[in-house]
C-alpha cells in the first residue's frame, strides 16, 4: 500500500507516481504522456478530474518534478539497503566466525557470544582482495 506522501506524488491518470508532470491551468498536475493520452480520447482538452477546458499547452511542473524524482531516488535507496531478515535492522557488520552479514542485535545476541566482526565494507573489500588473488593466473615454474 503507498504511503500518504507517495500519493501525494501520484499521476490520478495511471496512479503511479509522476513522470514529466504538467500543470494545467486549474492546477491539477498530470504525467505529461498520461494527459497526451487522455486528450487523445477526449479532444475538448479537458482536465480529467475536474472537466475543466485547457487553452494551452501545459507547461512542466519543475518543482512536482523535483519532488518525484527526489522520492523516487530515497525509495530506490531504501530498498536496496539490505536488513536483517531477523530484526529489520540494516547489516551493517560481518561475523568472521560464521563468515555472514550481521546487524547490531544479532552481534549482541547469544548466538555471536565471544564472535569476530568487522565493519561489512572492510570484510567485502578482505573477500575480494582474497578473491582476486585466487583468480590471478600463476606464473608456470
Amino acid at each position: 500500500m503507498a504511503s500518504r506522501s507517495e500519493k501525494d506524488l501520484c499521476c490520478p491518470v495511471c496512479h503511479d507516481v509522476f513522470r514529466d508532470p504538467v500543470l494545467l491551468s486549474c492546477s491539477h498536475s498530470f504525467c505529461k504522456d498520461c494527459l497526451k493520452s487522455w486528450w487523445t480520447e477526449k479532444p475538448t482538452r479537458e482536465c480529467p478530474v475536474c472537466k475543466k477546458r485547457s487553452l494551452y499547452e501545459p507547461p512542466c511542473n519543475l518543482a512536482l518534478k523535483n519532488l518525484c524524482e527526489s522520492f523516487l531516488q530515497e525509495r530506490d535507496q531504501r530498498a536496496s539497503e539490505a536488513l536483517c531478515s531477523l530484526h529489520s535492522e540494516k547489516l551493517k557488520l560481518f561475523c568472521l566466525d560464521h563468515q555472514q552479514p550481521v546487524c547490531v542485535v544479532c552481534r549482541d545476541s547469544e548466538k555471536h557470544t565471544n564472535h569476530r566482526f568487522r565493519p561489512i565494507d572492510e570484510a567485502a573489500r578482505q573477500h575480494k582482495k582474497k578473491l582476486q588473488e585466487t583468480l590471478e593466473p600463476r606464473d608456470a615454474d
